[in-house]
């Protein structure tokens, strides 16, 4: 036996220590990870610890026999064997390790499409090594090795792990540290072959050299997996990498087998099961891709039509959005398809959403839209157009239009049950058919038109579409743009129908009606330009107006003498605007108007509205000294205990209360004729404190029943309708002697709390309409006004 030299023994002992340091190395890693990175840390450990036996294993039986084995013998043949089994084993443990990296085992697909990229690569890379190292180019000369079965696994594992670690590491971000990997452990696996080949050849060199470059690859990698993050995330791209990843092995095999050719090398069996090996697993691959596409395109083609569902249905109803009703109309006015389009409106939504929360509004839509649903015929289309707006497309003609919209109209007038109370809507409904040519737009706007129209003749109704609402619609929108200018061209002005004291008909009072002459329009009528200016937010503009306007005019009077008050009418919009109450004391004090001459008429339907806030509003206007006048009652909503609860000083009969109902001459007794109603609401206004005037006396005879009441104020088409400043004025001369007019001065003194007190003594004057009659020179319009 010959003892080997020094310089072989170091090297090898060095190697065999850098080797087993850095398998100790990954398995102190291994420990020290947590979850899945400590198994796969385990599993690099075991593959360091399979490359260290087989590191040692051939180091082992090279040095015990060295001097003693002919080259090629094929002594250590048993030994090469178990050196490649052990390269083979630990290139598969790192090969399933690279597969388990982050991002590249998410789905078994994708684990295999990764595996057989890697497979194409390494057919590859061990055919262009079968081309160098066998004949005729034989890269390592006489010390490679030729026939030797041991090293056949070896070559496969290594350039298996060269693959897929080359693959891995172009498709990882970030890369480097995986590719310093890579190469550790290709170096790892190339030793382990070089070991092997070595014994089989009894190459000294080669097993010393090659087991120095195992340890060192082995190191490295132990150094890599050592930091504390991951190596790499795997990122798949089925799309823009794949043809360079088939190109370039292909290209790498034509080219070396043209080389092997041009140097009149023949193909042997293994080259061919090379060659075999890539082929197939390029088509594998492919067809793995074009399944893959084919799944891309089908569930492109899935979301396209979601998307396109989505982008034609509204998301809260599931009903079709406008554009979806757009490409319905479209697609039977194309085919010549009769149809009848209806367009629906909610009537007092926002209310709701003010009151209740857009939660409670929304879930209302959504019912909306369910009873929408179960309700029509199939064939027809529903659809959400915007917010509370909704439009029915009916397959068939009008017979069928009116039958749907009678029984929608029934449907959606039902109440909706929320957790705090069902809610109480209406439904307005609009008509249109199609005429002459098919015209997508015109329909929807002749659908618009009458549903404008139904909303304007009162809601919860049906109307058909006829042309004159096209006339009516330019006649609003010709109002509506010159309202906004009226003021600024002094086009404006008031108006002042008389209230009268009864029964002496002598005027004591004035209610400012606002008046507009167009120099085009003519006479627009208030019915007309006033709900327009609510729904523009003109209306705050016109009421300063009116108010600044009336006070200026009653100051004027009171002024010349005359003991005259005037009211004025105020929309809910300007009750509800918070600086109201400021306007009204900025407007008396610019006019030095006494408080007590000026009435807030407000109307019986604002009370429906929130009474809470009412009461605040008129209690504070009640503080600047002002009156409040409950207007219209009898035709709203207001009750009894409503009466007691609202800060109001005057009660206005609604005319309907005096003229609807024909007075009756009581059987048991002699008289004028007698009305029912406004006694009754005489004897409520006297037993809450409050005055009443009578509204709406038109003949003798209503005149005679308001009197016999006990009403001693009334207005009405029988005491004159609305005049100018200056008529009235004249009547009020008229009915005042020189000797009766209070002077200024006196005006100036006239407070509340004088009145009061005068009115506390006084009751004896009201007990007889003769006794107003004997006295109406004396009278002091603001003491009757508030005495009960």
């Amino acid at each position: 036996m010959v003892v080997p030299f020094p310089s072989d023994a170091v090297v090898a002992a060095l190697s065999g220590l850098v080797a087993a340091a850095a398998t100790v190395l990954l398995t102190v890693t291994a420990r020290r990870r947590t979850g899945r990175c400590r198994a796969t840390h385990r599993l690099l450990a075991g593959a360091g610890a399979l490359a260290l036996v087989s590191l040692l294993i051939g180091l082992a039986a090279q040095l015990g026999v060295l001097g003693h084995q002919r080259a090629g013998s094929g002594g250590h043949f048993g030994w090469a064997t178990l050196v490649s089994v052990g390269t083979t084993l630990s290139g598969l443990a790192v090969c399933v390790w690279l597969l388990r990296l982050p991002g590249a085992a998410s789905t078994v697909a994708t684990t295999v499409r990764l595996a057989l990229d890697g497979l194409v690569m390494a057919s590859a890379l061990w055919f262009v090594g079968w081309v160098l190292f066998s004949e005729p180019t034989r890269l390592l000369g006489s010390a490679t090795p030729v026939a030797c079965a041991p090293i056949l696994l070896a070559t496969v594992s290594t350039a298996s792990t060269a693959g897929l670690a080359l693959i891995v590491t172009l498709r990882a971000t970030p890369r480097r540290r995986l590719a310093v990997f890579g190469l550790g452990t290709t170096a790892v696996n190339l030793g382990g072959l070089g070991v092997a080949a070595g014994l089989c050849q009894g190459g000294t060199t080669l097993v010393l050299a090659s087991a120095a470059l195992l340890a060192v690859g082995l190191l490295v990698a132990a150094l890599v997996m050592s930091g504390q993050a991951p190596p790499g995330q795997v990122e798949i791209d089925l799309i823009q990498r794949d043809g360079e990843y088939a190109i370039a092995p292909m290209l790498a095999m034509a080219t070396s087998a043209m080389y092997h050719l041009s140097q009149d090398g023949r193909f042997d069996a293994w080259g061919i099961v090379a060659g075999s090996v890539e082929g197939f697993a390029l088509v594998a691959r492919q067809h793995l891709t074009l399944r893959d596409l084919r799944g891309y395109a089908g569930r492109l083609a899935e979301r396209e039509a979601h998307f396109r569902e989505l982008a034609h249905t509204d998301p809260l109803t599931g009903l079709a959005n406008r554009r979806g009703l757009l490409g319905q109309l479209h697609g039977w006015a194309g085919q010549g398809r009769p149809h009848v389009l209806l367009g629906l409106d909610l009537d007092g939504f926002k209310i709701v959403n003010d009151m209740r929360g857009h939660d409670v509004g929304d879930a209302v839509l959504a019912e909306v839209g369910r009873r929408l649903r179960d309700n029509l015929r199939p064939g027809d289309v529903a659809a959400r157009l915007g917010g509370d707006e909704f439009a029915v497309l009916i397959d068939g003609g009008a017979v069928e239009a009116d039958r749907v919209a009678q029984r929608l109209l029934e449907v959606l007038g039902q109440p909706y049950d929320q957790p705090d109370g069902p809610v109480f809507l209406s439904v307005s409904i609009g008509v249109a058919e199609p005429s002459g040519q098919p015209d997508v737009q015109l329909l929807l706007r002749h659908a618009d038109l009458a549903l404008r129209y139904a909303k304007q003749r009162g809601k919860n109704r049906i109307e058909q579409y006829d042309s004159a609402y096209d006339q009516l619609l330019r006649r609003r929108t010709t109002v509506e743009h010159e309202l906004r200018g009226a003021i600024e061209r002094d086009e404006l002005r008031l108006a002042f129908q008389p209230v009268a004291s009864l029964p002496s008909v002598r005027p004591v009072g004035a209610e400012a009606l606002l008046r507009w002459h167009h120099p085009e329009l003519g006479n627009v009528r208030p019915d007309e330009f006033i709900p327009l200016a609510e729904e523009c937010g003109m209306i705050a503009k016109l009421g300063a107006w009116v108010l600044h306007q009336a006070c200026h005019q009653l100051s004027r009077w009171l002024a010349d003498g005359h003991d005259v008050w005037v009211s004025v009418n105020v929309s809910p919009r300007e009750l509800h605007a918070p600086e109201y109450v400021v306007q009204v004391a900025e407007a008396l004090r610019a006019h030095r108007v006494p408080p007590q001459r000026l009435v807030l008429e407000v109307t019986e339907h604002a009370v429906a509205t929130d009474l809470d806030e009412l009461i605040r509003r008129l209690t504070a206007l009640r503080r600047t000294g002002v009156r409040i006048a409950l207007d219209d009652f009898g035709a709203g909503y207001s009750s009894l205990g409503q009466l007691r609860r609202l800060p109001i000083d005057i009660l206005k009969i609604d005319h309907s209360l005096v003229a609807e109902h024909e007075p009756v001459r009581p059987a048991d007794r002699e008289g004028p004729p007698f009305a029912p109603m406004v006694d009754i609401v005489m004897r409520l206004g006297h037993q809450l404190g409050l005055e009443v005037i009578a509204e709406g006396v038109t003949n003798p005879t209503e005149l005679a029943a308001v009197v016999a009441a006990g009403c001693r104020f009334g207005q009405g088409a029988l005491f004159g309708w609305g005049v100018p400043a200056e008529h009235l004025e004249a009547m009020l001369e008229a009915a005042t002697s020189p000797g009766m007019r209070r002077a200024p001065a006196q005006r100036a003194v006239d407070t509340r709390p004088e009145q009061e007190e005068h009115a506390g003594g006084g009751a004896s004057e009201q007990a007889t309409p003769e006794s107003v009659n004997q006295h109406v020179g004396a009278v002091d319009s603001a003491r009757e006004m508030r005495q009960a």
